[in-house]
């Protein structure tokens, strides 16, 4: 007797094109290889010894960088599951600002356990409750394990040791020297409420100006635009600023005017009453106290004119952006239109000068009181590249010392964490009475891909690095992680080494990691509908079309 093989209706049902996967086989393990090698790509850039990739996007541009969250926006995923696990690294990104590696990374290893879990006969609904359950337990142990807790968001030296862990990630071997450059930058923005402190990453700019090396990037009060000025005026000191957001120009009616001239003597008179309106209104500006204009548009020829002549500095600022930060960074309300502005609307900047940096000519809006509403970063590099990397790790840190305003908590980083809550899952796991006490157990061994990594990107024997952890805390040394500069399998104590993962890294890491596992282990089917678009050209007609 033949074997009846059941005939799936799906393709009776849809539309003529469309591809169905449904089962463990097809479903499942297909999307947990695409999560596996998506981690795979970002592997190698994780920790301070990470490599870079080069990536050329659909528009030619060329990234080199070890970030994860520039690699993985760039790549443009298609498939639907490794989507998942982009979607939960942006979240860390914009929740955190920092870990988007560490999500791919204990994502894709958690895929890992749960592929091994399945093929040794556990159902995903076991799988996903365990690794529910265990995620539960490693967020109420974080607490415990603080290791660190800045006191003062304000004191250079406690911000730089909070910092220097997340800088080394990106620009190892630079971290002390851009630590102290962000720490600067980041305190002299904070607001001086005494009560709440609320950072914005907005108050901290980049400038980036080719040149020189890393080490020659500096920090200013103030902001700096890669932008000449607009008149033959180049510096003004103690200057009261007014800002339009619209044209410094001839003011247009709403409705259309016409004027019946009969001679030359009548042109010559209309020409002289606009010129004398226009003058009037700029004189009325200038008593006010302005010496420099900044327009959002353009400024007429006219109005140029009677600038110069009354002595008035002109800067023009084509982005709405960065025109909305002058205006918090020097006090000033932007104007629509060209009126005279009030003294509550003036703003105010110890100097405005055009200088040149490099072969650069920058215009500066500089502050010399020890508080600024904003701190540009002028970063330098030989080129582009380099200096995206360190624009990259200057954001990271903007983004960390955000996160010590919120919660000050910080964890002993070099997979310290990670162990101590692989042991801590394990021991938690024993004790449950079903079967998803596997996936538990689970979830805590794809806690070792942490150190794990760490250890292979610096050339180290990761098996080995992973025993000697495991081994010390054991023991009771709850701070021990990878000593990245050891050159060999040795434990270091991360809190007295000032390695510092921040707390709502990890916290929101983990859990985002968690999540993403759970979503992509809760597809059970895959139904791809027919691309609109009709037939794809062919390649031999490509040249002629």
């Amino acid at each position: 007797m033949a074997l009846h093989v059941p005939q799936s209706r799906m393709q009776g049902m849809m539309k003529s094109g469309t591809q169905h996967y449904s089962g463990t086989e097809e479903a499942v393990f297909r999307n947990i290889q695409a999560c596996k090698d998506m981690a795979k790509i970002v592997k190698s850039s994780f920790g301070p010894n990470g490599m870079n990739k080069m990536i050329i996007n659909h528009l030619d541009r060329l990234f080199v960088t070890n970030d994860a969250a520039t690699i993985i926006r760039e790549l443009e995923i298609e498939h639907p599951a490794a989507k998942l696990l982009v979607l939960a690294s942006q979240q860390q990104e914009m929740e955190v600002g920092d870990g988007t590696n560490f999500v791919i990374l204990f994502a894709g290893m958690l895929l890992e356990k749960a592929e091994a879990l399945l093929k040794m006969g556990l159902s995903p609904a076991e799988i996903i409750k365990g690794f529910e359950k265990a995620c539960d337990k490693a967020l109420a142990e974080l607490p415990g394990m603080v290791c660190y807790t800045a006191k003062n968001v304000r004191d250079h030296t406690e911000v730089e040791k909070c910092l220097k862990t997340c800088l080394a990630s990106k620009q190892y071997g630079n971290e002390d020297f851009l630590a102290k450059l962000v720490a600067k930058a980041c305190i002299e923005a904070m607001p001086e409420e005494k009560e709440r402190t609320d950072f914005n990453v907005d108050y901290v700019r980049v400038a980036k100006i080719v040149g020189k090396g890393v080490l020659s990037s500096s920090i200013t009060k103030g902001m700096i635009f890669r932008r000449n000025e607009a008149s033959a005026i180049d510096t003004k000191a103690k200057a009261k600023v007014a800002v339009y957001s619209g044209p410094v120009d001839w003011i247009q009616t709403e409705t259309k005017g016409t004027v019946l001239i009969a001679g030359a003597d009548e042109l010559k008179a209309f020409s002289k009453g606009e010129e004398d309106q226009l003058e009037a209104q700029i004189k009325a500006i200038v008593d006010q106290g302005v010496t420099v204009v900044v327009s959002g548009s353009k400024f007429g020829d006219m109005a140029a004119h009677f600038l110069n002549k009354y002595n008035v500095m002109m800067v023009k600022i084509l982005s709405k952006h960065e025109l909305r930060r002058l205006c918090k960074t020097i006090g000033a309300t932007p104007l629509p239109r060209l009126t005279p502005p009030s003294q509550k609307e003036i703003g105010y900047c110890d100097l405005v000068a055009v200088e040149e940096i490099g072969d650069m000519r920058i215009t500066a809006f500089r502050q010399d009181g020890e508080k600024s509403a904003l701190s540009t970063i002028i970063i330098r590099g030989a080129t582009d590249n380099i200096m995206d990397d360190i624009q990259r790790a200057v954001d990271d840190g903007v983004n960390v010392y955000k996160q010590m305003t919120r919660d000050p908590r910080f964890l002993p980083g070099a997979g310290a964490t990670e162990i101590e809550l692989a042991l801590k899952l394990a021991e938690y796991g024993g004790a449950q009475p079903g079967l998803d006490q596997y996936a538990i157990t689970a979830f805590g061994e794809a806690m070792e891909a942490i150190p794990l990594t760490l250890a292979e990107n610096a050339g180290v024997k990761a098996k080995d690095v992973v025993a000697s952890m495991y081994a010390a805390h054991s023991k009771g040394e709850k701070l021990g992680g990878f000593d990245n500069e050891a050159g060999e399998p040795a434990v270091i104590d991360a809190a007295a080494a000032s390695i510092l993962d921040g707390f709502n890294t990890k916290y929101w890491g983990i859990k985002f990691a968690c999540n993403a596992a759970c979503t992509v282990l809760r597809v059970d089917q895959i139904i791809m509908a027919k691309k609109s678009g009709g037939p794809k050209q062919p390649k031999d007609m490509a040249e002629y079309v």
